[in-house]
């Protein structure tokens, strides 16, 4: 069904999406988009590190399509402007712009707080999502070389940022 004839909504993650957002992060995260598979070992585990409220979760129709995840990248108040992200979307609702939707959705929250910088963390052979990030205004920030060795191959991370203050 096309993105037009459902009622596409956001909010923050709860209790009661773990199991949906768990079962996405197991599609999502591949050894094709990720330096190694996303395996949650309980939902327990899964809550610890992604509690409610940590998400920005899309609903197509009252069933959970995808999120972006939101952390601060480290404790210190010098570094409280800047909000690191992660985005998955089912894969059987991507290219519906869901994704397109979630970034403009997470850059109007952030704003929201008072954050001015958005970044996240890719790897260079994922040329899809690179093109995709770009495409949301996002720029490369830096690259850390060789950071990953996945299926016998050396692979970058690219580091790449939104300036909400721009």
């Amino acid at each position: 069904m096309k993105l037009d004839q459902q009622t596409l909504t956001f909010r923050v993650s709860r209790m009661k999406d773990a199991q949906a957002l768990m079962d996405i992060d197991a599609l999502v995260w591949t050894e094709l988009t990720a330096p190694e598979p996303l395996c949650w070992t309980s939902r327990e585990d899964f809550l610890r590190h992604c509690p409610p409220a940590a998400q920005l979760v899309a609903e197509a129709d009252g069933t959970v399509c995808g999120y972006v995840g939101f952390r601060q990248p480290t404790g210190l108040a010098a570094h409280s402007h800047v909000c690191e992200m992660n985005i998955a979307v089912h894969p059987a609702r991507q290219r519906e712009g869901i994704g397109t939707r979630l970034i403009a959705e997470a850059k109007a929250w952030a704003a929201g707080q008072g954050k001015r910088k958005l970044r996240l963390r890719v790897l260079s052979t994922n040329v899809g999502a690179i093109r995709f990030y770009r495409k949301c205004g996002f720029v490369e920030e830096g690259r850390l070389l060789r950071e990953f060795r996945i299926g016998g191959r050396d692979v970058d991370e690219i580091w790449m940022a939104y300036f909400l203050d721009a």
